[in-house]
């Protein structure tokens, strides 16, 4: 909604959906894949799919590998990456890479606005935690072949010494076994991983920035998202991941005849007095359920364009 709200004003708009149970789709009424769709001429959008971001990004890791690897241990490795593709975390990492580098590439093609309708708590937490983990295990993959360069230097100085000790005594020179290969392979590895580097610090930099980035949660007036909303706030807190406002959707309107739906509203309007309670340093936007389904971008900017008119708390 919000994306199409900033289309409708003539913002170039990027929207990307990250969650596996997609409905982004469905919701602006087009089909979406995992490459960039045109919905409207001011806004785009993409499925993430994770299947073929994982399978993607094994490929890839397999392509590095073969370029330096032995190839009698390549099938060793083959099954090994098909194994890993199972591994916990392995999706999210291979999320990560594909978010951050739509995040980079969408800032750098001079969008005004870039969307992640992200999946529920979680899995949000994660991915924006994930930046400056997978930074520092890049660091230390990078300090641990920094370590082998030097041991390689030490072992080409050693294989140097012998074959001149050994020209001197016309003795047949021995191979140095940890002798590096004039054509280094490993320097193709250490450039792949000093790219990711940098595409891990250039998405944390702008996830860290209060002046382009800001988040904003939406829960439902419930007890259980009430208190995972907090918990999510205290862990954003901690990660100096300040949201910058909370949306409260499907609201019940007050005036309601049926018995039963006159209960949930009064009961969704003393949720809100907690709400307001316990996030009085955030604005509250409420979003009241519709009578028909909300599709299309034109539906969508008018459900953002009532909710700003009226917020619950400024």
């Amino acid at each position: 909604a919000l994306a199409s709200y900033y289309a409708n004003q003539g913002k170039k708009t990027l929207i990307v959906s990250t969650d596996p149970a997609h409905s982004l789709g469905d919701v602006l009424n087009v089909p979406l894949k995992n490459q960039k769709t045109v919905v409207t001429p001011y806004l785009d959008a993409i499925e993430l799919n994770p299947d073929i971001i994982v399978d993607e990004h094994f490929a890839q890791v397999e392509r590095t590998i073969t370029s330096y690897a032995n190839p009698d241990m390549m099938p060793k490795i083959r099954e090994h990456l098909r194994l890993s593709k199972s591994a916990p975390g392995a999706q999210e990492a291979a999320m990560l890479e594909s978010m951050c580098q739509h995040l980079v590439a969408a800032a750098d093609a001079g969008y005004e606005h870039i969307i992640f309708d992200t999946a529920p708590t979680g899995h949000t937490l994660r991915l924006l935690v994930l930046p400056e983990m997978m930074g520092a295990w890049t660091d230390g993959l990078l300090a641990q072949q920094r370590r082998q360069a030097k041991l390689r230097s030490v072992a080409n100085h050693l294989d140097n010494h012998n074959t001149k000790s050994s020209q001197n005594d016309n003795n047949k020179d021995v191979p140095n076994p940890f002798a590096a290969k004039k054509s280094d392979r490993w320097e193709q590895a250490v450039s792949v991983l000093e790219k990711r580097k940098q595409l891990f610090r250039q998405s944390g930099l702008l996830l860290h920035d209060h002046t382009k980035t800001a988040i904003v949660l939406v829960m439902t007036a419930d007890v259980l998202p009430l208190a995972e909303t907090k918990r999510a706030i205290e862990q954003l807190e901690d990660s100096k991941l300040m949201p910058v406002a909370i949306v409260i959707n499907q609201l019940i309107s007050p005036a309601q005849s049926d018995a039963f739906w006159r209960h949930r509203a009064e009961r969704q309007q003393q949720l809100m007095q907690d709400i307001e309670q316990n996030f009085t340093h955030y604005p509250l936007y409420p979003i009241y359920l519709q009578q028909t389904d909300v599709r299309g971008t034109d539906a969508l900017s008018a459900l953002v364009s009532s909710a700003l008119v009226s917020p619950a708390s400024q």
